[in-house]
């Protein structure tokens, strides 16, 4: 893994925890806004593995 695929891995996992801190703290409808968040940050944190194991698997064949 190289580095810019672990920063931006962090990256996502600290979207991923503001959008739930937001969804925690709101009332109304703030609170779909860090759940929308806290989905985009996880759903980016699988793209990121995602894109290292095809970089990976080309670099094999």
């Amino acid at each position: 893994m190289n580095g810019s695929t672990a920063f931006f891995l962090v990256f996502s996992g600290l979207i991923a925890l503001a959008g739930l801190f937001a969804a925690a703290m709101a009332h109304d409808y703030l609170q779909f806004f860090g759940f929308a968040l806290f989905v985009f940050g996880v759903l980016f944190g699988f793209s990121c593995i995602k894109r290292h194991f095809d970089a990976q698997d080309a670099a094999n064949h």
